[in-house]
């Protein structure tokens, strides 16, 4: 059985320089055509203090394929450009990687769910409208 989850990268970056690494993820990434990927966001924290905090949130059909390309030659080439730098030149102060499993995910009523969706653990749109009228 396939179960959706999400990957949360988080990455704390330097005051003043969240737009550095911010345009990494402006242009098409190698993670955008990996077999099973379904979405990514890029979040900016807006209150933290000390820092800049991205979040890097990707979502996917099941673990297996976040697993496949983590371990994959783009995952690795595309996160080893960081490595390389000097410390004292990365806007990178660290980062922490969280994975959950999608228990529950709902789109707008009016959305039309592709059979495909279904086997992912969304609700069909007939689950939805009896969701809804049980509330009423």
């Amino acid at each position: 059985m396939m179960v959706m989850m999400k990957a949360i990268q988080t990455i704390r970056v330097r005051k003043g320089r969240v737009n550095e690494v911010l345009s990494r993820f402006r242009t098409p990434l190698p993670v955008y055509a990996f077999e099973g990927f379904l979405l990514m966001e890029v979040l900016i924290k807006d209150n933290s203090q000390e820092c800049d905090e991205l979040q890097v949130c990707t979502t996917w059909e099941d673990r297996r394929y976040f697993d496949k390309w983590s371990t994959s030659r783009a995952a690795r080439t595309l996160h080893s450009k960081v490595r390389e730098l000097k410390p004292e030149d990365c806007p990178i102060i660290g980062s922490e990687l969280d994975t959950y499993e999608i228990a529950a995910q709902y789109e707008p009523p009016g959305q039309k769910l592709g059979p495909e969706r279904t086997t992912t653990g969304r609700m069909t749109e007939n689950n939805i409208k009896r969701q809804i009228l049980r509330i009423l």
